[in-house]
Formats: C-alpha cells, sequence, structure tokens
C-alpha cells in the first residue's frame, strides 16, 4: 500500500532510544511493525486481560476487559488508517498499547495510587503507560523497556493533544529521550484516540445492558441512538431485542467512522507532510461539528446512567479502598512484595514510593485481591457489582 504524503513513513523513523549495533532482523518487518509485535508479546500487554474496562472483575465471561477493549480500538482504527493512507501497523501499534498504563479497578485505582502518590508527584496512567514500555516491562538483554520507535512512545504521550505540563514520569522520561510534547502527534496517533473514543461510546452500551445499569427505553430515546434505533426496527421487524441492539451498536459504529473520515479528509486538504500534521496547531483527526456535539452528549448520558451509576461509585470506592491499603502495607513493610521488586526498591523517596506504586500499578484486577486477601485475612467484599 503507498503511504499518503502525511503519514508516518516507517522508512524515516526518527529510530528508537537505543541503538543496538548488533541488532538482528528477525522477519521481514517494518519498525513499526516490531513495535506492535514487542506490545503484542509483552507482559504489560497480557495483564490488560484481567483488568477493568467498565465493570471492576466482572463475573460473566462476556462483559468486556482491558484487553479486548484494545483489540475492538485496533480493529476500528486499522480501518480509519487504511482508507486514509497511513500507516497500520503504527496505528495499531498506539491502539493496542493506549490502556497499558492502568492500574487495577481501571480509574478508581488510578486515583487511589494518585492519592497514595501525593508527595511524591503523583500518578497518570497515561505516563505511565510510557514508563511501563519504556522502563518496567523489560525483557530485553541490551536495554530497559521494549525500546519502541520514536514515534509510537510520541504518539502514546500525546494521543490526545499536546502535554504542556507532563507529570514527574513524563517529565523524566522526555528529558532523556525528548518527544516534544508541545506539539500534537501523528495522525495515526490520533486515529487511535477518537477509534477509542468510538469503541467505548458503542461497545459499553451492550456491557451497561447486559449488567441491567442502562435503562432501554432512556438509552433507545436518547437523541444519538433514536434515529438508529428506528432504521434497526424497519430493516430487522421481529428479529430478537438483542439481535438488534447488536445491529444497533454495528451501525453507531459505522455512522461514526464514516463522519470521522468524511471530516478528517477535508481537514487534511493542503497537508502535505507528517510535519505539517505536527504544527497544524489543531487536531486533523475530528468528527463534523454535529457529530462531535452529539458524541458529547451521548458521553454525558453515559457518565449519568452507567459510569457514575450508584453502584458503580460504592464499588470504586471499596477498590480504591483495596490500593490504599496494599500501599500502606507495602510501605510498612517491603518485604511483602515479590523478591525482585524487594531487591530493587530504592532507599530514598520520592523513588521508593514511587517503586512501590509501579509494583501495584502492574497487578490485575485479580492479583490485587489476593494480595489483599493475603496480607489482611480477608477478601474484599462488593468488587464486582456484575
Amino acid at each position: 500500500m503507498t503511504l499518503a504524503p502525511y503519514a508516518s513513513d516507517p522508512a524515516r523513523s526518527r529510530g528508537r532510544e537505543f541503538a543496538l549495533e548488533n541488532a538482528v532482523a528477525r522477519g521481514p518487518r517494518s519498525v513499526y511493525q516490531r513495535d506492535r509485535d514487542r506490545i503484542i508479546h509483552s507482559i504489560a500487554f497480557r495483564r490488560l486481560r484481567y483488568k477493568t474496562q467498565v465493570f471492576i472483575a466482572p463475573d460473566g465471561d462476556h462483559y468486556r476487559v482491558r484487553l479486548t477493549h484494545s483489540l475492538e480500538v485496533g480493529q476500528i482504527a486499522r480501518v480509519i488508517a487504511r482508507i486514509l493512507g497511513l500507516d497500520e501497523d503504527l496505528t495499531e501499534a498506539l491502539a493496542l498499547a493506549h490502556d497499558i498504563g492502568h492500574p487495577p479497578f481501571g480509574h478508581a485505582g488510578e486515583e487511589a495510587l494518585d492519592a497514595a502518590l501525593h508527595k511524591a508527584g503523583g500518578f497518570d496512567h497515561n505516563a505511565h503507560c510510557l514508563r511501563t514500555l519504556m522502563r518496567l516491562d523489560s525483557p530485553y538483554c541490551e536495554h530497559d523497556g521494549l525500546n519502541l520507535t520514536w514515534e509510537t512512545l510520541e504518539g502514546l504521550a500525546k494521543h490526545n493533544g499536546p502535554v504542556l505540563e507532563p507529570n514527574w514520569a513524563l517529565a523524566e522520561l522526555d528529558a532523556v529521550y525528548g518527544l516534544e510534547l508541545h506539539t500534537h502527534a501523528s495522525l495515526e496517533a490520533q486515529v487511535a484516540a477518537l477509534s477509542d473514543d468510538i469503541a467505548y461510546d458503542n461497545h459499553d452500551i451492550d456491557d451497561g445492558l447486559r449488567a441491567g445499569f442502562l435503562d432501554l427505553d432512556e438509552l433507545l430515546a436518547h437523541p444519538f441512538v433514536a434515529s438508529h434505533w428506528a432504521e434497526v426496527e424497519r430493516r430487522y421487524p421481529g428479529v430478537p431485542r438483542d439481535r438488534q441492539l447488536a445491529e444497533l451498536i454495528r451501525s453507531q459504529i459505522g455512522v461514526m467512522v464514516n463522519d470521522l473520515l468524511a471530516q478528517t479528509q477535508a481537514n487534511l486538504a493542503g497537508v502535505g507532510s507528517v510535519e505539517e500534521v505536527r504544527a497544524a496547531g489543531r487536531p486533523l483527526v475530528a468528527f463534523s461539528p454535529g457529530m462531535a456535539e452529539a458524541e458529547r452528549t451521548f458521553k454525558r448520558f453515559m457518565y449519568d446512567k452507567l459510569y457514575y451509576h450508584p453502584e458503580q461509585l460504592e464499588t470504586a470506592r471499596r477498590a480504591r479502598a483495596v490500593l490504599a491499603e496494599l500501599y500502606s502495607a507495602y510501605s510498612q513493610e517491603p518485604v511483602l512484595m515479590e523478591e525482585s521488586w524487594i531487591d530493587t526498591l530504592p532507599r530514598q523517596e520520592p523513588e521508593r514510593s514511587r517503586h512501590i506504586a509501579d509494583y501495584i500499578a502492574g497487578m490485575t484486577d485479580r492479583f490485587a485481591i489476593s494480595c489483599h486477601e493475603l496480607i489482611y485475612g480477608r477478601t474484599p467484599e462488593g468488587l464486582s457489582n456484575v
């Protein structure tokens, strides 16, 4: 496939943090294909299987977790990248890795670690994604981290836009391997970011209905959904409701993707290089104004009805307590951590506190629960509401 002039060309990559003199080429892959493969084969990526997406430690097998969500984002992003003439492998690598920095229990866990590190610079899942990939997940003999390309790291650092006030973790990494945090990222990163929105805007409907947290009548009456639902009922009268709902979600994803493609292609008129993309001063991958407003309105609905549901908020409170108690236990008795983490525990602050937070952030939901039970002699109650 021929790349568009504004795409990230693997042949023009800025390279990797650690240049390897004796690097072995394992197969005919581009540098971005190698990045994607390194991510897929990493321990950090595998752990996403047991990390919260919407529901904490769900009992049912059909609920989404960070891993399945990331795969869905990757599928949507790759389709968009192909139509726009972007590098599909870089786009997919960014989509697959974007949630690697999440601790157990999702945003509740992030809030707990941020509070625990309030004297040590706080905790941010996006910065921790870079920290994990550049320093913590280290399967190679020659260097720390996965040694991903500059373009992949840049995209992960600022896929949501320029970072003008990076927290300590991102600032440290940027100081040793500058990621130009003040500019916008590549189109591939921008596609991955909006593919994330498209995926969870729609797939969280499925999980919310399955759990009984979303009221079907309220959902179907929402302006963002109503017209699509009317078309589904017109085309498939008498079909079981669960199949109609699946068709609704597919339809909405398709409409959002088509809208994004049309608006982005218009935005790219006259853009002739990836350098112009970074210097544009605004994201060029975008929804139309009408779709953007509809999507924002629907997000507010989902926050009110699903993410901020009283049961969700109570479960999140209990999850925060679990991580706060784990942090307290490891701070007071570091010997409770795994041996490799004890051996590398810094003596000085804030590095000591950050090291303990790194250990906890890498846990899955179920491992955090089992560690809490082992230390405190009780299983945390109410950590799964589905």
